[in-house]
């Protein structure tokens, strides 16, 4: 009866370190419960038959745990429920054949004080200097910074 009160106690620890480490993150009563758990088999290991079986459990918990919580996170298992996907995108620079300084153009929408300006037929992220702009107000590019053009209105 002892060894089964041992070995649902690592399993039960196991279970628990599951449970904190993908529905709870965090150290939680679920992770700590787990390390309780095992403690308390190592130390019942060591009561019921004492020196040499209680390090072997000692050294199986610290060694074969981690080894299998760690193949459980890389295997097949886990693969459906892990995010796999990579980036590549990337910001698209203002084209600086098509939008110079000095150019105008009309804000499609409002720039409070960022948002969106056609100069030139382009559609381009634009910025004011600090003020808002209403939509389809004229424009004068100022700069130009990477992806956004620097703008202010056009007082006729």
């Amino acid at each position: 009866m002892e060894i089964v009160t041992v070995i649902l106690l690592i399993v039960f620890g196991v279970v628990l370190l599951l449970v904190e480490f993908m529905l709870i993150p965090g150290i939680t009563i679920a992770g700590i419960g787990g390390l309780i758990s095992f403690g308390v088999s190592i130390f019942l290991t060591f009561r019921y038959w004492g020196s040499l079986a209680g390090i072997l459990v000692l050294l199986s918990i610290v060694v074969f745990i981690p080894v299998l919580l760690y193949f459980f996170f890389k295997g097949r298992a886990m693969k459906p429920i892990i995010l796999n996907s990579d980036i590549n995108s990337k910001v698209v620079t203002v084209n600086e054949q098509e939008v110079k300084i000095g150019d105008e153009g009309e804000t499609i929408g409002r720039l409070a004080p960022l948002g969106k300006a056609k100069i030139n037929g382009t559609s381009v992220e634009a910025r004011s200097q600090g003020s808002y702009v209403e939509p389809k107000t004229k424009v004068r590019v100022l700069k130009i910074e990477g992806n956004t053009v620097i703008v202010e209105p056009i007082n006729e």
